[in-house]
């Protein structure tokens, strides 16, 4: 259960982070904002694993944050591009696809069967996000299929946590994805953004701006790293799905949004969605024990 409450944690602290990484946007273009957030991550985390740091150029670390930091870097590129030419709530569930996705690609990858029980599921979850964010008609822009692109990109990125996560120290396997991030992030903003003016940022700009680093990036991602070793990858999406569940409460908490009973309905959707998950085939596996135990010739 701790490993799923801290699923759940990231969860809550990336949906706390929608509305302020669309303001700061507009002041710190998307890859230089990921330059800024991921290098003092990197920095922060090879701090917090110094005792760990004989793991540092340790090639299994080395070879599984890289290919993990880039579907990581994509997702969070192509999300924090499409932020800028879509709504909050759009970009939210345009992202939350990836719940469904991460079944079918666990499949191929590390030959787990989506269950009748996880696809049902993010189904409804889906429909949930799709009644929290999604208001008035829904039409596909340059920022929603941005949005919805990066989802594939971290779809896959938590199938290859869940892949590789067993094997390696969740810290320094978390440094060397921040890394390839930082480094994807920089040649973007050299090749197609101007630097920002830091100078001229406001303070407000500049606490956002810590939050983002030290608490969503680094907070978020160890979270991530160390609760998907236990739990199935398609259980985590649907847990880290709940992002754009607590992107829209923490909106409505600010006074950005006003709660309606759409959201409501969404809301108690995803709840539905997380029953039918968690709950439901631990209840069917028990029923089939029960009718097999009572078989003529069961022992």
């Amino acid at each position: 259960m701790r490993y799923r409450l801290l699923l759940l944690a990231a969860s809550a602290i990336w949906g706390s982070s929608f509305v302020m990484v669309k303001d700061i946007t507009e002041l710190i273009s998307p890859a230089w904002l990921l330059v800024l957030r991921f290098v003092f991550a990197s920095l922060i985390v090879a701090l917090i694993c110094l005792p760990q740091r004989a793991l540092y150029f340790e090639k299994r670390h080395v070879r599984s944050g890289i290919i993990i930091g880039l579907a990581l870097f994509m997702g969070y590129y192509l999300q924090t591009l499409g932020v800028t030419g879509t709504t909050p709530g759009k970009n939210a569930f345009l992202t939350a696809v990836y719940s469904i996705i991460v079944p079918f690609l666990a499949w191929p990858i590390m030959r787990r069967r989506p269950t009748f029980f996880s696809i049902v599921a993010a189904f409804i979850a889906l429909a949930g996000i799709g009644f929290i964010s999604l208001n008035g008609s829904f039409s596909m822009g340059y920022g929603d299929a941005l949005s919805l692109t990066c989802s594939f990109f971290y779809a896959l990125q938590i199938v290859f946590i869940a892949r590789f996560a067993q094997e390696c120290e969740p810290g320094v396997l978390t440094l060397w994805q921040f890394i390839t991030t930082a480094v994807g992030s920089l040649v973007m903003a050299l090749t197609t953004e101007t630097p920002p003016d830091l100078a001229a940022l406001p303070v407000a700009s500049w606490v956002s701006l810590i939050y983002l680093i030290s608490v969503v990036t680094v907070l978020g991602m160890l979270f991530q790293n160390i609760g998907q070793v236990h739990v199935p990858a398609a259980q985590a999406s649907l847990l880290l799905m709940l992002e754009s569940v607590f992107g829209a409460f923490f909106s409505v908490l600010m006074g950005a949004e006003v709660l309606s009973p759409q959201i409501v309905l969404g809301f108690s959707l995803v709840f539905i969605s997380i029953v039918v998950s968690e709950y439901l085939p631990a209840v069917w596996k028990r029923r089939r024990s029960d009718v097999q135990r009572k078989l003529p010739g069961a022992k």
